[in-house]
């Protein structure tokens, strides 16, 4: 809303306040049919002013982002926030019935530890030792998948394999034949 609009925009609602102060039960048609048309040059110059869509939340820092129902101001952003840090404070008390622990623990207890979780580790042999050659996969089909992609590539290793990683390291398959190459030129004459 630039200048000129805001000015006008305050002239006619001023005009409006004036109209609503001196009305009265016995106010003459005449008088009703101005404050009509007031009104609606008020309602068109506002029209005019207003550039954006209306806010779809009731939430001054995201007015037209994501919605939430459930949340008071209707911020699906905010309430994600809000929940989270209740989330937090929870997590930080023990729960109703659970052992106070009397003093910390060194090594931490059970439930400071992660879960554990499995992945599929891709290898491939360097010719000294195997090692990583892509992300760590949660699935097993799309690790599988990756190193035939790698053996397809236009420059393959000597030999794959894929190791399954869960609390231990198990080998699950090996493509090609990792063959211990020296990297010394004449084998250390």
């Amino acid at each position: 809303m630039n200048h000129a609009q805001l000015t006008a925009l305050g002239r006619a609602l001023r005009l409006l306040g004036e109209h609503g102060e001196a009305l009265t039960a016995d106010t003459p048609d005449a008088r009703l049919h101005e404050i009509r048309s007031d009104l609606r040059r008020a309602l068109d110059l506002l029209e005019d002013s207003v550039t954006a869509g209306a806010p779809a939340t009731r939430c001054p820092e995201h007015p037209q982002g994501p919605v939430d129902e459930s949340a008071p101001d209707l911020c699906l952003l905010c309430e994600t926030r809000r929940r989270a840090a209740r989330r937090s404070e929870f997590r930080g008390r023990p729960r109703p019935g659970e052992p106070v622990p009397s003093a910390p623990s060194r090594y931490g207890v059970r439930g400071d530890r992660p879960e554990p979780q499995q992945r599929w580790l891709p290898e491939l042999w360097n010719g000294q030792e195997w090692q990583l050659c892509g992300t760590p996969r949660r699935d097993l089909r799309e690790a599988e998948a990756y190193l035939a992609a790698q053996r397809r590539g236009s420059r393959p290793a000597m030999a794959y394999r894929l190791v399954h990683e869960f609390t231990d390291y198990e080998v699950l398959r090996v493509w090609g034949t990792p063959v211990r190459v020296d990297i010394e030129p004449m084998g250390n004459l």
